[in-house]
């Protein structure tokens, strides 16, 4: 089974070893979610290595308007991991649409049961949500169909106080 630290690990030895065409062959193959991991926006901590099952994922967009913020996720592989989603929760205290002010996170690959098929599914990784966490600074954004409506509210009204407040958060909770 390959794992996202030991990929990181083969990939960095192999780049001292190769010519620069391998080096390039290799990296058109990587996909566009392994780049955004590679590239650093994501770290993993486990405060106790001998639980697996637990940890810590820092996100720091390096776009968007929580560009520069630093944001701390708890994920809990509960035991019935693959059947059901992780458990996570944003740890730092955040102004966005998608994450209450409390930690909560409308991601629909979170959801255990959704209508529109978009929800978890045992074909789903930890990768997936990885992914899923850092997409909701850019790509996943939200502002339609929001967890928190009166952060959604704010950007419709007026986009730039909604940004000097999202800023003003960054500078308070997540550096």
């Amino acid at each position: 089974m390959l794992t996202l630290a030991s990929k990181l690990k083969r990939d960095d030895g192999v780049k001292g070893s190769r010519t620069a065409t391998t080096t390039s062959d290799s990296t058109r193959r990587v996909s566009v979610r392994d780049r955004l991991l590679v590239k650093g926006t994501c770290k993993v901590n486990f405060p106790d290595p001998n639980k697996l099952h637990y940890f810590n994922l820092t996100v720091s967009p390096d776009e968007s308007y929580y560009q520069g913020g630093r944001f701390q996720f708890e994920i809990e592989v509960p035991d019935a991991y693959n059947m059901v989603p992780p458990k996570v929760k944003c740890l730092t205290r955040i102004w966005h649409p998608n994450i209450t002010e409390t930690g909560e996170i409308c991601l629909s690959l979170l959801r255990e049961h959704s209508i529109d098929g978009t929800g978890w599914a045992p074909t789903r990784t930890l990768k997936d949500v990885v992914w899923g966490l850092n997409s909701l600074f850019t790509d996943l954004l939200n502002f339609d169909d929001p967890l928190n409506i009166e952060a959604a509210e704010h950007h419709l009204k007026d986009k730039d106080e909604y940004r000097n407040k999202v800023e003003d958060y960054i500078k308070r909770y997540a550096r």
